[in-house]
């Protein structure tokens, strides 16, 4: 039964609960349970989720936890025009970026870049005549660069401008980076390549702040927009169900991700026969154009969507209690320290409730954000095995449209199969969404986020062994191995390469879209675009573990790049999996954690002079 007396309150506060290493809630006590702020005992020693966070009679019982489907909210339509906005987005980035490895590494066959003859089935444009390790840094630094950016958006959102002006003001600074990309590409520049390639790299760097500062807003306002954020139970025609935030969560992501390829596939296919029937300058003057559009949608759709406010400094208190916290935990025997920094009895030490009147001048917070920190803390953790993953994802950038160059290509331009990514994305999203997961939730198979990851790493390491596979024999076909030759050519038709971005797609379906989930659901309120710049982050990790393969992208070395990326990826999926174990049967009770509160009682109303929909005068129940 619930707690219901100051007795037993007191023998709840007497048993403070713990957050294991894996940030999974524990009791101290068995018999007492604590959920956020919601401490209650049990005679049976079983937690009452349905007592410890109802909030209305709908709120599903443990049984029907237990037992009933769980399905998505509606998702209303103005969330397509946030989505619209990332596909053109997208369609700018992925489709100048989808020629920039063409522009460094091959020589300049015509004044704009386009070949002599477009027809020739062999024909490969290019501009600045850099090579393929040049290509591979150059392009693996704006992949660096352009997920460094996203801290600095994510700390001008959530604290001085919110994420709608952010969006925008992104937005003018990336048609900046565009123009100045166009410029890199004119006739008359290209004629001198050291004064192209200084362009080009002043134009990558400012369109990547742009893009950097966009990416981690666009992600959580678009799940802002289906205010429902507790479980509830429904009658859908005659099936009972609970309608949960993650299933909708996981459906709008999905969705997202769905816009995002078509906007990267239209771009790709678009700008590589535009660089090659009439010149890179085409190819990056294109989607400027595109991307304009996205600032009247903006404007015209304002109106229309929740908007919630910037915080204030959030960033600095929450830093400042993870340091406390762990200075909790800190012990003159550093064996001690860390058990006590994996125990999880820190986060508990640091509660306004423990502390009472020591608490610092600063706790202008209640213990649910303490909780709520300690989750985002903890899902920031997982992110950071991600740039293992994206390692694998990070051979599209470069090493495979160069691989491509090196086989039959049957009149297909080789940097236009770097498409077979988004098209099976496109056509697998929806077999996912509409058939794959409701079927495993109908029979009560929860594919949470963890095990989505995991089997992330293990696709992205199958992709890389038929990558390995393809390279060594497009060697022995060429003849490279009798004679290294620099210009080898094998008989293998480019569309060998296939699987290798089909199984590339299918493992960002469950690796990438599933961090975006995991970053929405598991952050503080006030801190999803920080959270979610996080998960951005820590991509530019990948990219700079990638510049230290850069000696295995030359011949003959390449085999050895894809098959160490291979069994990196494997065995890191495998110890996500175990690692993690503890943090996935906690799924439930770590997304019902209650909102917690930072500042005044009444926040004031946010930049966009509309009351927020998050703390209106009259507070939400806790």
């Amino acid at each position: 039964m619930a707690v219901t007396n100051t007795a037993e309150v007191e023998a709840v506060n007497a048993h403070p609960t713990t957050v294991d290493d894996s940030g999974n809630l524990e009791p101290k006590h068995p018999e007492v349970h604590t959920v956020g702020p919601h401490s209650y005992v049990q005679s049976d020693g079983k937690a009452n989720l349905h007592e410890a966070y109802m909030d209305g009679d709908d709120f599903p019982t443990e049984e029907e936890l237990a037992t009933l489907r769980r399905v998505p909210a509606k998702i209303p339509m103005k969330i397509f025009s946030i989505a619209f906005v990332e596909l053109v987005e997208r369609m700018s980035y992925y489709g100048t970026v989808a020629v920039y490895s063409n522009f460094i590494a091959q020589p300049l066959p015509t004044p704009t870049g386009a070949p002599v003859n477009p027809d020739d089935a062999e024909a490969i444009p290019g501009a600045l005549n850099m090579g393929k390790q040049v290509a591979f840094s150059l392009t693996t630094f704006n992949a660096f660069w352009v997920y460094v950016c996203p801290l600095f958006g994510a700390w001008v959102a959530d604290t001085y401008l919110g994420r709608f002006k952010t969006i925008l003001y992104s937005v003018l600074v990336a048609e900046v980076g565009h123009l100045i990309l166009v410029a890199s590409a004119a006739p008359s520049v290209l004629e001198n390549a050291n004064t192209a390639l200084g362009v080009f790299v002043l134009g990558l760097i400012i369109m990547g702040l742009g893009t950097g500062t966009f990416k981690p807003n666009i992600s959580p306002l678009i799940a802002e927009q289906v205010p429902q954020e507790k479980m509830r139970v429904e009658t859908r025609g005659t099936e009972r169900v609970i309608v949960d935030p993650a299933v909708t969560v996981t459906r709008i992501y999905n969705w997202f991700y769905w816009f995002i390829n078509v906007g990267a596939l239209v771009g790709q296919i678009s700008m590589v026969y535009a660089e090659r029937y009439v010149g890179f300058y085409l190819s990056y003057l294109i989607p400027t154009i595109m991307f304009v559009i996205a600032i009247p949608v903006l404007i015209f759709c304002k109106k229309f969507y929740i908007l919630r406010p910037p915080s204030g400094s959030v960033m600095g208190p929450a830093f400042k209690l993870l340091f406390k916290a762990l200075g909790a935990g800190l012990s003159f025997n550093p064996v001690k320290t860390v058990k006590n920094w994996r125990s999880g009895t820190i986060w508990h030490a640091v509660k306004p409730s423990t502390l009472g009147a020591s608490a610092p001048s600063w706790y202008n917070f209640d213990d649910a954000w303490v909780d709520e920190v300690a989750r985002g803390f903890a899902a920031c953790s997982v992110f950071f095995w991600i740039p293992i993953f994206w390692l694998a994802y990070r051979q599209m950038d470069s090493n495979l449209t160069q691989m491509c160059a090196t086989m039959q290509l049957g009149g297909v331009p080789n940097d236009i199969l770097s498409n077979l990514d988004p098209i099976a994305i496109i056509i697998i999203v929806p077999i996912m969404d509409s058939l794959v997961y409701p079927f495993l939730r109908k029979r009560g198979i929860r594919f949470t986020p963890i095990k989505k990851i995991t089997a992330g790493f293990i696709l992205g390491a199958f992709a890389m062994v038929w990558a390995a596979v393809l390279q060594h024999y497009i060697y022995k076909t060429s003849g490279y191995y009798e004679n290294h030759n620099a210009d080898y050519k094998s008989d293998i038709s480019v569309w060998a390469v296939t699987g290798v971005y089909v199984l590339i797609a299918i493992s960002e379906i469950f690796a990438s879209v599933t961090t975006l989930e995991y970053a929405f659901t598991k952050a503080p309120k006030n801190m999803r675009s920080l959270v979610q710049s996080v998960q951005l982050f820590t991509s530019a990790f990948s990219a700079a573990l990638a510049q230290a393969f850069t000696p295995l992208t030359a011949d003959p070395h390449i085999t050895w790049n894809y098959g160490s990326v291979a069994i990196i990826s494997f065995v890191t999926g495998i110890a996500f999996h175990f690692a993690y174990r503890s943090m996935d049967k906690a799924e439930d009770q770590l997304n019902l954690l209650p909102t917690g509160h930072i500042g005044t009682d009444v926040m004031p109303a946010d930049v966009e002079r509309r009351p927020s929909a998050e703390h209106s005068p009259v507070q939400e129940k806790i």
